[in-house]
């Protein structure tokens, strides 16, 4: 393993991890980025060949391992019935036969070499030493020096000078020149806890007064007597300035993407460093530095990569079988196989959506081809239980893909390197002795306070169904990418979803097509397929494809070829927009297909391809429906979608998908021939530069983005719906109506007015709006002192009579973690005041910050802004939490009583 960071300056060892099998090659040959605070490190995983350890070297690497391991991310020494033991000299073994590998440091090189890579052994063996001074002087037998704290030999500071006049340091357990001590990797005897010295501090030793707050202790050599029970054989020896170590991260996050106040925290920027002193005796030595130590910090998050890849790697064997004929890459199926709630830069959102379609369009297929005398009703109920989420999720347990599947961001305290002793227990309460859990009842709940994704010790966790179900469709696009059709057929039948399709099947639905009679409709045919930009083998497919269910004198029309061509476009749409936008998100990909694939967008197609007229039908109000959509649409641009008003007759879409369906069959199922000639037919299609949302969606987003809420109400004049939206601003109400044939069509228009209002006072969706603070009167102050301000702005509407309101009651507030905030966002909802907003300081620390009764190293403040409508704007610092969300709960509870204290809300007592 080698690394590369983006500071040219800042080193990391390199490491090589040894395990008992090769790995496969695009497992053990591998990129990944590590993000940390203000830089990141790419990491280099590559196979080196076979390299042999002898016993003796072995238990050294183990030794090593279980030194750094423990020392950094877990405890060295613990108690054991009221006596403190040192973890390596108990006959407890740390190592599971299960989980064993050896990440060992290697040599140094300044260039890449060919030559064989060089372990690091003189650092291990100094490692090794450090444990067995240790096992034979835990403590270094305090029992032994502890004396009387007046016989304590305490050095005067006149001595300091006279006494310490060499530049070599002893360390509990050899001596160092000071030029040497920086960047050393140290062992603190007393605690066991790893620390690299920074360098030795000048003009300090033991008798120097000791830094802390309210301390009792007159200086150092007095804090380790009376603590520790040391007398320091050295206290004229300068106190050495140490980095102290910490536990590991999650580096698979890039949290500079992750938003937040960065700008606004007041407390992270310059924050002081944290180190500790000591005197140099109650070190531990190693000859290891800190370029060792630092790639330490890399190797959790880099193992816990790699081991998802083996277990990717693992599934992909168990699909293949015993032939193991397709290669679909590990990183692909990890892909399928991760949640969004694990929060790296990659999910399965964009394959689920890809495998929707995939299982969709060979279902269809499947349905349409075996059973040629079922209708389209019946093909429709068929794909529907066959691919709905209950099915997924029965096919996905059935091959136990839940152990498979990654639900939670990855928690580097619970992972443990072999040789480690995990610290972070989480017991088992599930009654399971096995790691396996049946597909019982018994684990099956509907409570939705259960922590999803969480593992206890046994590595049980709770998962939603539906992500099985998503997991399922994800592997399908997975596979449908690195191996195309085939591949996903494959998986399917590995998944037992019937899919798969018989070449006879195919002749015998051209062998039916071929016995409609189309002599008499041959000139209409030749016309439409110069139109199309295809000639059909068979003519009497497209025949059918154009017939409708009420055309006189047949016993055919489109429909099943209707039901065949929808999943077909579907799927022809959506590969073509996930291989043209593979930097869009999922929402918006899923936005573009709805948009591509709509009735609507196909109808518009009929229509600009002039393939309308070629429609064979025996109803003569479906024809002035045509006509009136023709005329209606002869205006729009290119690039336009369809207005509320107009509806887009359902025929003109089935038409273009049943053309579709029929091609499909004649061209013995080649996608790529469908491709080539609809493509040019659906053009332009929809792109994230010209997607236009629904105006309803597009309102109710905006909207939500800025906390306002949108009332609606409908009223019924003859025929027609009529809707009026209000939507609370600052500083006014803003209606929007609109008309139309039924709720969602008058919505709509009502929506577009909205959105027109809101655009001109420059509120649009692609921006936030900013809020200003002018005209604001400081008339009273909230319950911490903050100003509480009321702004009234006098030129934009006149004086309304002033009405007297009755004063909200509201229910006892919910004390407990989130219960404020929903309390005082249902009162806006129900007052429709637009929704408070808040701003958040964190204030980091590198030891415990005492927050209320809780003790931890981060403390945050969140400060809340409410904007009441005629009448002003109110402002309050909740108290400091130890998390986020609990500030924002301290904010919303004095807010909520600001407001029973200014009358406008009574809360109702216990």
């Amino acid at each position: 393993m080698d690394f590369s960071c983006s500071i040219a300056e800042v080193h990391y060892s390199s490491f090589l991890l040894l395990i008992e099998s090769k790995l496969d090659d695009d497992v053990g040959n591998n990129q990944v980025e590590l993000f940390l605070l203000k830089k990141f490190v790419r990491s280099f995983v590559s196979f080196h060949g076979q390299i042999y350890l002898d016993a003796q070297q072995v238990a050294k690497a183990k030794s090593f391992q279980e030194l750094l391991f423990n020392g950094l991310f877990g405890k060295l020494f613990f108690k054991l019935s009221g006596k403190r033991r040192f973890l390596l000299e108990t006959e407890e073994s740390l190592w599971d036969p299960l989980n064993m590998y050896l990440l060992l440091p290697l040599e140094s090189v300044d260039k890449p070499s060919r030559e064989p890579l060089k372990i690091n052994w003189t650092g291990i063996e100094s490692c090794v030493s450090v444990v067995e001074f240790l096992k034979k002087n835990a403590w270094l037998k305090i029992r032994q020096h502890k004396v009387d704290g007046n016989n304590s030999p305490i050095l005067s500071n006149d001595s300091v000078a006279t006494k310490f006049n060499s530049h070599v340091i002893q360390l509990a357990n050899k001596s160092a020149s000071v030029d040497s001590l920086k960047e050393m990797v140290v062992v603190a005897i007393h605690t066991g806890r790893i620390y690299s010295i920074l360098h030795a501090v000048d003009n300090t030793s033991a008798e120097s007064a000791f830094e802390a707050e309210d301390t009792i202790f007159s200086s150092y050599a007095d804090y380790f007597h009376k603590k520790y029970g040391f007398v320091l054989k050295h206290p004229e020896q300068p106190l050495l300035l140490l980095k102290q170590s910490h536990n590991s991260h999650n580096l698979l996050v890039d949290f500079s993407n992750e938003g937040g106040n960065k700008s606004k925290n007041k407390w992270t920027t310059g924050v002081e460093q944290h180190h500790a002193h000591m005197p140099p005796e109650l070190l531990v030595g190693t000859d290891i530095r800190t370029d060792i130590l630092k790639s330490f910090y890399l190797l959790p998050s880099i193992m816990h990569r790699l081991e998802s890849l083996m277990l990717a790697s693992q599934l992909r064997k168990e699909i293949a079988g015993p032939a193991g004929n397709l290669h679909i890459s590990s990183s692909l199926i990890l892909e399928a196989l991760t949640t969004l709630r694990c929060n790296e830069s990659f999910s399965m959102e964009r394959l689920e959506l890809l495998g929707d379609s995939v299982l969709k369009y060979t279902v269809s297929c499947h349905l349409f081809l075996k059973y040629p005398k079922f209708h389209e009703g019946q093909l429709s109920s068929h794909r529907s239980r066959a691919v709905c989420n209950a099915t997924l999720h029965k096919l996905g347990t059935n091959h136990t893909l839940q152990e498979y599947i990654r639900d939670c961001a990855f928690d580097p305290r619970q992972w443990t390197a072999p040789g480690q002793r995990s610290i972070w227990c989480s017991p088992c309460d599930h009654g399971l002795d096995t790691r396996e859990v049946p597909v019982d009842n018994k684990f099956v709940t509907e409570d939705e306070k259960l922590v999803v994704g969480k593992t206890c010790d046994k590595g049980h966790r709770w998962m939603g169904s539906k992500t099985v179900s998503d997991c399922v469709e994800a592997l399908i696009g997975a596979y449908y990418v690195g191996g195309g059709l085939t591949a996903a057929l494959q998986l399917m039948k590995w998944l037992s979803i019937g899919a798969e399709v018989e070449p006879s099947w195919v002749d015998n639905a051209i062998k039916a097509a071929s016995l409609h009679s189309y002599t008499p409709k041959a000139k209409d045919i030749k016309i439409l397929e110069s139109k199309i930009g295809y000639e059909f083998s068979v003519k009497g497919l497209l025949l059918e494809a154009i017939t409708h269910e009420h055309e006189q004198g047949v016993d055919y029309c489109y429909q099943r070829l209707e039901f065949l061509g929808d999943s077909l476009l579907d799927i022809l749409v959506t590969w073509h927009l996930y291989q043209s936008h593979p930097d869009v998100d999922p929402g918006e990909l899923t936005d573009l297909r709805a948009a591509s694939v709509s009735n609507d967008n196909f109808a518009i197609a009929a229509v600009k391809q002039n393939l309308y007229p070629h429609l064979q039908y025996g109803f003569s109000n479906l024809g002035s429906q045509i006509s009136e959509f023709v005329k209606s649409t002869s205006d729009l641009s290119k690039t336009s979608i369809l207005t509320q008003a107009i509806k887009a007759p359902k025929v003109l879409g089935d038409l273009v998908e049943s053309i579709a369906g029929a091609m499909l069959i004649d061209t013995n199922l080649d996608l790529h021939k469908v491709w080539k000639v609809f493509k040019p037919l659906l053009s332009p299609i929809v792109t994230p530069d010209n997607l236009e949302l629904p105006p309803c969606r597009e309102l109710i987003e905006l909207c939500d983005s800025l906390g306002y809420f949108i009332k609606v109400n409908y009223t019924l004049k003859g025929n027609t719906v009529h809707a009026e939206l209000k939507v609370q601003l600052e500083d006014v109400m803003l209606l929007g109506h609109g008309s139309g044939h039924d709720r969602k069509a008058a919505k709509g228009m009502a929506a577009v007015n909205l959105l027109k209002q809101l655009e001109a006072r420059g509120i649009v969706s692609s921006k936030r709006r900013k809020q200003g603070t002018d005209d604001v009167d400081d008339s009273s102050r909230g319950l911490d002192g903050s100003v509480v301000s009321q702004t009234h702005d006098k030129t934009s509407e006149p004086p309304r009579k002033k009405l007297k309101l009755v004063t909200p009651v509201m229910q006892p507030i919910n004390m407990n973690k989130g219960g404020p905030r929903s309390a005082l966002f249902d009162l806006c909802k129900r007052l429709q005041w637009p929704l408070p907003t808040f701003q958040t300081f964190e204030e980091k620390s590198k030891t415990p910050i005492k927050i209320g009764d809780k003790k931890g190293f981060n403390k945050f403040e969140s400060r809340i802004k409410l904007i009441i409508p005629d009448f002003g704007v109110i402002e309050l610092t909740g108290e400091a939490r130890a998390d986020k969300k609990a500030s924002f709960d301290s904010a919303a509870l004095l807010m909520l009583y600001e407001l029973e204290r200014q009358e406008k809300v009574v809360i109702s007592e216990e």
